[in-house]
């Protein structure tokens, strides 16, 4: 049974030389002996219309059906029975699941299916994308469903059609938004919302996806080489942005995330979010130029070396530093552009600065 096994690989899932599994309709491309070892369970068993997976054991004698609600139309369907034939004794055990025996999914769904299936394309894709996201042992059983429907959602994902597709639920304020914040970080933040505690909640699911993104791709990699930061700007609605004294641009900053105005459209065509922060006790253009050496942004504005950053993460991945460099006019500042070389150079100018920060 081994080398007839080992050769048949290609059909399906071939675990340690003890069990070969796969699609039901592959059995006819078996080499004989297995075609006659699945033959001899079907005559215990009867029938295999219905059966969608089938488990040879290698070395015990033993063949496994398995049936799964919807076995083509979910990327991780759920079993619902499962029968093993000992064709030694020539006995079968049925096993059903439902209330109270909660059904076991099926994960990587493509391992056990041939190139030749209409849905192994999107099923291979769907499958390397829930990998990557590390979640559990992929030689394991997985997670129960519940748990893994929450793993996703702490990641702001959710499963849609054969895709992880971003979340297009509302948080909870007080949700995780990475490692270190929660969503009311973000938004109850900044000396405007606190001065005017103004209803400061993002109406689309694409903001709350934005700011999480922002959390974990940004802040937390600086955070765990800084050490905690002060956030100081964060989620701007429209009601907040026009409390906000001096000069703003919403339609540019990406502090309004994915928010829609009154026309229907993106407030920031940028779209992702941003936010301002501090690094106490650190000099805020160093803590600038080892962002721009390590991670991905959209645009990082520079004020200083006392003063809070303002960066942001969105779809158009610029990379852009704007050093915001003072003038004889303490409340102006020129914006210049600066390459990610040029910057790495870039010193700011002491007095200035001293003057500007005064």
């Amino acid at each position: 049974m081994t080398l007839p096994c080992r050769t048949s690989e290609g059909f399906g899932l071939l675990r340690r030389e003890r069990l070969l599994q796969l699609h039901a309709s592959l059995i006819e491309r078996l080499p004989a002996v297995l075609r006659v070892y699945v033959g001899c369970g079907s005559i215990l068993y009867g029938d295999l219309d219905g059966i969608d997976l089938v488990k040879i054991h290698i070395r015990s004698g033993k063949l496994s059906l398995m049936k799964f609600d919807d076995f083509d139309g979910q990327p991780i369907p759920l079993m619902t029975e499962r029968i093993k034939i000992r064709l030694r004794d020539q006995d079968i055990d049925f096993f059903v699941y439902g209330s109270p025996h909660e059904p076991p999914p099926l994960y990587f769904k493509s391992r056990y299916l041939n190139e030749d299936h209409h849905m192994f394309e999107q099923q291979s894709r769907f499958d390397e994308d829930l990998e990557a996201l590390s979640l559990f042992d992929p030689d394991g059983f997985g997670l129960p469903l519940q748990q893994l429907q929450q793993a996703l959602a702490s990641r702001r994902l959710e499963v849609s059609d054969y895709a992880l597709a971003p979340s297009s639920t509302i948080p909870s304020l007080d949700e995780p938004c990475g490692a270190h914040f929660t969503f009311r970080h973000f938004i109850e933040c900044g000396e405007t919302w606190e001065r005017t505690r103004l209803h400061n909640v993002p109406q689309q699911a694409a903001t709350f996806n934005a700011l999480h993104a922002l959390a974990t791709n940004i802040l937390d990699p600086v955070i765990d080489y800084f050490g905690m930061i002060r956030l100081t700007y964060g989620f701007a609605s429209a009601a907040l942005a026009k409390e906000i004294p001096g000069r703003i641009a919403p339609h540019l900053d990406q502090h309004a995330g994915h928010e829609l105005n009154r026309a229907g459209k993106p407030i920031c065509s940028r779209l992702g979010a941003a936010v301002d922060f501090l690094v106490e006790d650190e000099d805020m253009v160093e803590v600038a130029k080892w962002m721009t050496a390590n991670i991905p942004f959209d645009r990082l504005y520079v004020y200083g070396p006392d003063r809070p950053i303002h960066i942001s993460y969105g779809p158009e991945g610029a990379h852009q530093v704007v050093v915001m460099s003072p003038t004889a006019t303490p409340a102006q500042l020129v914006p210049k552009a600066l390459t990610p070389d040029k910057f790495a150079s870039f010193k700011w100018p002491t007095a200035t600065s001293n003057s500007l920060l005064g």
